[in-house]
């Protein structure tokens, strides 16, 4: 089985998220990276569960620059054969997801997996704009994927129950909780993803359809008010006068 797992570089959550140029630009000083959590935890290591038990072989893709490659190394470690860097700076999801599709259509992979979303944009459009681009078809929030014999069987959570879905491979699948369990590389794996190949690919000429006009923090929090528990009545005047939410 030949699986692409789609993987991001993402700002550690315990960072402090500042803004340069105008506001126009995420200011990465001071900032560690990691590999996107969703694409780590549950398209990695669900990819991984997949070679080890019907053999095969997992790339890792990322469209990124040189800065990229400590955490597509951390990937490497954690156990996938070979890694894919398309040199290029990532603006919007579509540039992206197309970068992606065309390294894509160069090999022949039966599974295309991404995270869920990523924890810095939560925008959660990179996976299905792969699909649209290789004409694969799609399922998001997988919790669960099985494959045999080119038929890949998926869960997904729905409200009220859980959906059952089968689809023939090729098929593009985004990743959610339940997919799989963390994996710590250990230090042979450190050891060997020094040697594993890491492929630096120029762009494949994606253009960008979108323009960052500014960023802004989220505003501050509020005081804390607190409320005898004998005076119920003031809590709800609060919360329907003040906060709108009763």
């Amino acid at each position: 089985m030949n699986i692409l797992v789609c993987i991001s570089k993402a700002p550690d959550t315990t960072s402090k998220i500042t803004f340069k140029d105008s506001n126009k630009s995420f200011n990465e000083d001071g900032v560690q990276f990691i590999v996107n959590p969703y694409d780590e935890w549950y398209a990695l290591v669900r990819a991984l569960e997949l070679k080890e038990t019907q053999g095969g072989k997992v790339t890792i893709v990322s469209v990124g620059e040189a800065d990229y490659d400590p955490i597509i190394r951390k990937a490497l470690a954690i156990g996938a054969d070979e890694a894919v860097r398309i040199d290029t700076f990532p603006i919007d999801s579509d540039q992206v997801a197309s970068e992606i599709a065309s390294f894509a259509k160069t090999q022949a992979f039966d599974l295309v997996m991404c995270g869920k979303e990523t924890i810095d944009y939560n925008g959660s459009n990179v996976c299905g704009m792969i699909a649209a681009h290789l004409d694969f078809p799609f399922v998001s929030n997988a919790s669960k994927l099985s494959v045999n014999n080119g038929k890949a069987e998926i869960e997904r959570e729905m409200q009220g129950g859980t959906e059952v879905l089968e689809t023939a491979t090729p098929v593009v699948i985004s990743c959610a909780k339940g997919m799989a369990e963390q994996r710590i590389p250990n230090m042979r794996g450190i050891m060997a993803a020094r040697s594993k190949p890491l492929s630096i690919l120029p762009a494949f000429g994606a253009t960008t359809n979108t323009e960052i006009v500014s960023f802004t923090l989220p505003a501050a929090k509020g005081a804390v008010k607190l409320i005898d528990p004998e005076n119920a009545a003031e809590l709800i005047n609060l919360l329907h006068i003040e906060a709108k939410v009763i």
